[in-house]
């Protein structure tokens, strides 16, 4: 029989640690399964419309941008010249 003390034991040695992120057990675990699930839409995605890439890897970017707050994104009126 599947005894559950054991998978108790076993999700507790999963850990990831990102940066400032860190998680152990149960919650990387889902973590790791996110990444995955994510990685894969992303490669669908890829596959289907290969000329999107190049869009797709440059709003990415711009996106990563704005989280990190490299860059501070202004608009522009029609004053700035």
């Amino acid at each position: 029989m599947f005894n559950y003390r054991d998978l108790a034991g076993v999700t507790k040695t999963f850990r990831i640690e990102l940066g400032p992120l860190r998680a152990r057990g149960v919650p990387a675990v889902l973590l790791g399964v996110g990444g995955v699930v994510l990685a894969a839409g992303f490669a669908r995605l890829v596959a289907e419309n290969p000329s999107a890439m190049i869009e797709t890897i440059r709003e990415a970017s711009r996106f990563l941008e704005t989280a990190r707050g490299d860059k501070a994104m202004r608009l522009k009126s029609g004053d700035d010249r």
